[in-house]
């Protein structure tokens, strides 16, 4: 994904990581739609917190009845690349709802699969 800080007026590039536990009777989405949600949301400029917690949202209305979503985007912030310290900078910016924040286990699950364990 890529945005435009709306504080610096450069570019954040990164990866949006999504994930949500449908109910047995919970609505589903397709993977294009969240590849859309992400798009819609980067194409304003904003700050890395409010992009995460915007897609978290969206995500969480469109997947009805669903009992967990989380939502972490990392990514580079090219205000402090080329400006300031001039340093790499890599930023991880998390929402976590229902089961991602009462279960442990499915926590853990969720940042395996993103560390590719």
């Amino acid at each position: 994904m890529q945005s435009t800080c709306s504080h610096h007026a450069v570019p954040f590039v990164g990866v949006a990581h999504i994930a949500y536990i449908p109910s047995a009777d919970g609505k589903i989405i397709g993977l294009s739609k969240l590849n859309r949600i992400v798009e819609y949301y980067a194409r304003r400029p904003q700050v890395q917190e409010n992009l995460t917690m915007q897609i978290h949202s969206h995500v969480d209305q469109m997947c009805e009845g669903n009992i967990g979503v989380a939502v972490m985007i990392e990514a580079n912030h090219m205000c402090v690349q080329v400006r300031g310290v001039e340093h790499d900078s890599i930023m991880k910016t998390t929402k976590l709802s229902k089961r991602f924040l009462t279960e442990d286990k499915v926590l853990n699950e969720l940042y395996q699969f993103i560390n590719g364990q």
